[in-house]
């Protein structure tokens, strides 16, 4: 008997939300069949089986949110026994050779993945792989399936797993300060699960503070002083409904949560006339769409004015890895996209070598497959700088927030007709629209922001 474990589905990916069962104890599997859907906040895909045989028990219920490396269900071996002396010759060494395809499509919902061995003596526990900070394994890509070798049901002992606590548990322990070994574990082997922490904090029983683990010890302290600070307030009274937060909103949250912590943010804004680039899309937008099959709009004309500008100021190409600022060559643009189920960014690698064309191209697909769940993880995966259209909702001045680990992130605003007073004092009706630029201070100051803004423009008011 094998196990199946939860696969890294990309950087900085550490929890999955398992969206339903496809498979069921006793059915037939074939090897890549789909055992079931998950959800992260980047994708949702298919997990394939890296094993042939039979569906054996399932470990998580759907709905149910567990790391990356937590087993998920049992698969039993074609030809395998499923007896002790079996899983015995497993322990000993053996590790599993089958691998799935390299090349996953994006309307498969699929990943690549080679094998990863757990040693025997960390098997009552799954653990994360070696890429479980987002490195890429050797032999598949950072979406590779996560694969322990063949272990028996026996391994899964109730007090380890109680002992285990998932980063959504960890994370609502902190909010409400409390002590998770005076909860009782309903998960599978009496682990605690997110919903034991809720149904804990709802009953209103007594909570013990919890020590902040080292590394949010300084975000725990911002916290206390913000409790502290803050005005008693009445809770209001009447019917409401508890809204449940999906992975991707949640992931939404931290990340924005996050941002606003660590990075102390500027913003600055300009006004730009772009009736010349107006002109420009409206004489080229029908031959386009009869030759391509896709809408031509303002947001290629302006990222190919945000990669020029980025050659000239590549200090804003840049991304935090840890403590480390690296300023990138390649200009991979992350487009923010606004979907039925929450705002997604995916990236348009080497845009510096597209022309519009190809950038409308390249969007328009990128926005088609976010809308219906179709991105790879390598569609959403090492952007650099990122690009944002509220124009789009009517919005003619915005705030931004920087895309951590990116520095900076530009939006263009609402394209506005106007009567405008011209240098020679004259009067026109001109198309004019505010771009706005929202920054990381650590990175750069004033100073060079305020400099790739007005380059930026530039560009844009030339085009036409």
């Amino acid at each position: 008997m094998a196990t199946v474990t939860m696969p890294q589905l990309g950087e900085s990916v550490t929890e999955g939300t398992i969206i339903q069962w496809l498979k069921q104890p006793g059915d037939p599997v074939a090897l890549d069949d789909p055992l079931c859907e998950i959800e992260t906040e980047k994708v949702t895909a298919e997990l394939p089986s890296p094993f042939e045989g039979t569906m054996g028990e399932i470990f998580v219920p759907q709905g149910e949110t567990v790391p990356v490396g937590a087993a998920l269900c049992a698969v039993v071996e074609a030809g395998a026994s499923g007896t002790p002396a079996a899983v015995g010759a497993a322990d000993a060494g053996a590790i599993a050779t089958d691998t799935c395809p390299a090349d996953v499509t994006p309307s498969a919902g699929r990943w690549s993945g080679g094998p990863m061995a757990i040693p025997p003596e960390e098997r009552e526990l799954p653990k994360v792989g070696a890429n479980g900070h987002g490195e890429q394994r050797a032999g598949g890509t950072a979406a590779s399936v996560a694969r322990s070798s063949a272990t028996s049901r026996a391994s899964h002992q109730p007090d380890n797993r109680a002992r285990f606590y998932s980063p959504a548990v960890m994370r609502l322990a902190r909010e409400h300060t409390i002590d998770l070994a005076h909860i009782h574990g309903t998960g599978v082997g009496g682990r605690v699960t997110r919903k034991d922490v809720e149904s804990f904090v709802a009953s209103g029983a007594p909570t013990s503070i919890a020590e902040p683990a080292p590394a949010d010890a300084a975000i725990a302290e911002v916290a206390a002083h913000a409790h502290a600070a803050a005005p008693a307030t009445l809770t209001p009274t009447g019917e409401f409904e508890t809204v449940e937060l999906s992975a991707t909103r949640k992931k939404i949250a931290e990340n924005l949560r996050r941002s606003n912590l660590e990075a102390p943010q500027a913003w600055t804004m300009v006004e730009a006339d772009v009736s010349g680039m107006v002109a420009l899309r409206s004489r080229e937008k029908e031959r386009f769409q009869r030759e391509e099959g896709v809408e031509l709009t303002l947001l290629p004309y302006f990222t190919a004015a945000v990669c020029e500008t980025l050659r000239e100021f590549p200090m804003l190409n840049a991304r935090w890895e840890g403590e480390e600022l690296r300023q990138y060559r390649d200009l991979n643009i992350s487009v923010a996209v606004a979907t039925e189920h929450g705002l997604v960014t995916p990236v348009v690698h080497q845009a510096g070598d597209l022309s519009v064309q190809g950038l409308a191209k390249r969007i328009g697909d990128l926005v088609q497959r976010a809308h219906i769940r179709k991105l790879r993880v390598e569609d959403i995966e090492g952007g650099t700088f990122t690009v944002n259209n509220t124009g789009s909702f009517g919005s003619i001045a915005s705030k931004p927030i920087v895309n951590y680990p990116q520095v900076a992130i530009v939006t263009m605003e609402r394209a506005v007709k106007r009567p405008v007073v011209r240098d020679d004092d004259s009067i026109a009706v001109r198309w004019m629209m505010n771009v706005c630029l929202s920054f990381d201070h650590r990175a750069m100051d004033g100073l060079q922001a305020g400099n790739f803004l007005a380059a930026l423009k530039a560009r844009i008011e030339g085009m036409g």
